[in-house]
């Protein structure tokens, strides 16, 4: 038996194998002394000892770190260059109980993300950021970084960092000390053996805030670049501990730990309506009501020409789903043109935080004319319904597995004596095939957005002839 023990070994929190590339699968994509490794086994060590593997869900951006999700073993998120800090909100929002990490270098956060940072940061966001600043780009070719020292040359500044011309470094954690909601800043070093015990202590108390529930965690740490510096890797540390430190004064920022509350659990919804997470048709005829207990989960895609009240229809929804006590979002997105442009709008009604309002796969398609029901029906899950404004399928637009309400609901607006009711009036068919809401919300909504006592009771007619309309269609209904 040997007579050495192993105390350090792979972390439980990276793969067994990087599987980036076919070959050197035990190899990470980082230079030889590249900070980013040591940073690495930091938060993986981390992860493991809190034993949050599992709930652990990584943000990383463009950059050096850009393939973090060939290395860790958690859930990964890829974002755009300077959005790791949006979009761990977005995430931490909707699903609270995960442990949301944004990693992130100078270039990415201190540059191109400086508004999201700064904004997470003064929101209290309950997420924990792990910014490597190495005070230059490496990935891109060695540009001069917000972080770049005065007087160091890069390609973008070959004669050195001038005040005049570049401005001062940037000091994060001095900024966003300067807010309110911050609990924990700290900045750290990876230049000597007694700096990356204390790395790793911030990076572990940065983590274990967020799992007591408290807000927004940065642990800022100085890290070596020897490629782009063009120093050896001993050379980059000692960098670090004799210069940067310099310039960027270790310590602890801001830390509320202490004193801090956990931040309020999101409140739970009460008196949700019945309605599936996904939709499948039933046996029961049109107008024969059936309960379900299911959660609601409703991807709306709205879609016509400007003028057809494409948007309107989509902020009745909204509304009345926020008076229901539901999740929502609506996203509008139309061209230049007042009428007769291409428009469009995504909602989404759930019981549960939304994660995107972006809707690219509908369960619910309200097509207002042909050409946006040629353009979004291949997009609809299997089960879903299609409201579509016309008098017949076009013949190469039928789906076997959707439910499918064809209606002139601009002939019918017509008759009711104002044709640009369309909209509402295929919102009452809408409302009446799903049971997505009940009627005091949707009338609460229309009273707030619609100004005119003229429109408003045109609107209401149209709705309940937009009821009647779905009754009227000898088909299976969907609830």
């Amino acid at each position: 038996m040997p007579d050495y023990q192993i105390s350090h070994d792979r972390s439980r929190s990276f793969f067994p194998v990087f599987t980036r590339k076919s070959e050197l699968q035990h190899q990470t994509h980082y230079c030889p002394g590249c900070g980013h490794g040591i940073a690495h086994k930091l938060l993986a060590k981390a992860i493991d000892d809190l034993g949050i593997q599992d709930r652990v869900i990584m943000v990383s951006p463009v950059g050096c770190s850009v393939f973090a999700y060939y290395y860790f073993d958690v859930g990964n998120v890829q974002v755009a260059h300077g959005r790791a800090p949006a979009a761990a909100t977005g995430i931490k929002r909707s699903r609270p109980e995960s442990i949301v990490i944004s990693y992130q270098g100078d270039g990415d956060l201190a540059a191109i993300g400086t508004a999201e940072i700064l904004h997470a940061a003064n929101r209290g966001e309950p997420i924990t950021v792990v910014f490597v600043n190495n005070a230059i780009y490496g990935m891109t070719g060695g540009q001069l970084a917000p972080t770049t020292p005065l007087g160091q040359k890069t390609t973008t500044s070959p004669y050195g960092r001038n005040i005049w011309n570049e401005g001062y470094p940037l000091h994060v954690c001095e900024v966003l000390a300067a807010l309110d909601a911050p609990v924990y800043l700290e900045r750290v070093a990876l230049g000597n053996n007694k700096q990356v015990m204390q790395a790793a202590k911030a990076v572990k108390k940065g983590l274990d805030n967020q799992v007591k529930g408290l807000g927004f965690s940065l642990i800022e740490i100085l890290s070596p670049c020897p490629t782009i510096w063009k120093m050896q890797p001993v050379e980059a540390q000692k960098r670090i501990e004799n210069e940067l430190t310099r310039i960027y004064p270790l310590g602890v920022f801001r830390d509320l730990t202490k004193e801090a509350l956990p931040r309020p659990k999101p409140t739970p919804r009460t008196g949700e309506t019945a309605c599936p997470t996904t939709m499948t048709p039933v046996l029961e005829e049109v107008g024969q009501a059936v309960s379900t207990a299911s959660l609601i989960d409703m991807h709306i895609k709205i879609a016509g020409f400007g003028g057809q009240g494409v948007l309107m229809l989509g902020e009745v929804l909204a509304e009345a789903g926020l008076d229901a006590g539901l999740e929502v979002s609506w996203l509008p997105s139309y061209g230049p043109e007042m009428r007769s442009g291409t428009s469009n709008c995504h909602v989404r009604l759930s019981s549960r935080p939304v994660d995107s309002p972006v809707v690219t796969r509908p369960n619910v398609l309200m097509a207002m004319n042909e050409p946006s029901l040629h353009k979004f029906l291949d997009s609809v899950e299997p089960g879903g319904w299609v409201f579509y404004n016309g008098t017949a399928l076009p013949a190469d637009t039928h789906r076997e597995d959707l439910n499918f309400v064809v209606k002139p609901f601009s002939q019918i607006a017509d008759e009711l004596g104002e044709v640009r009711a369309t909209n509402i009036v295929m919102l009452g068919a809408l409302l009446e095939a799903t049971g997505i809401l009940e009627p005091g919300p949707v009338d609460e909504a229309l009273h707030r957005l619609v100004k005119s006592e003229r429109w408003l009771a045109v609107d209401r007619r149209a709705l309940e002839h937009g009821r009647g309309v779905f009754h009227e269609i000898g088909s299976r209904c969907l609830l």
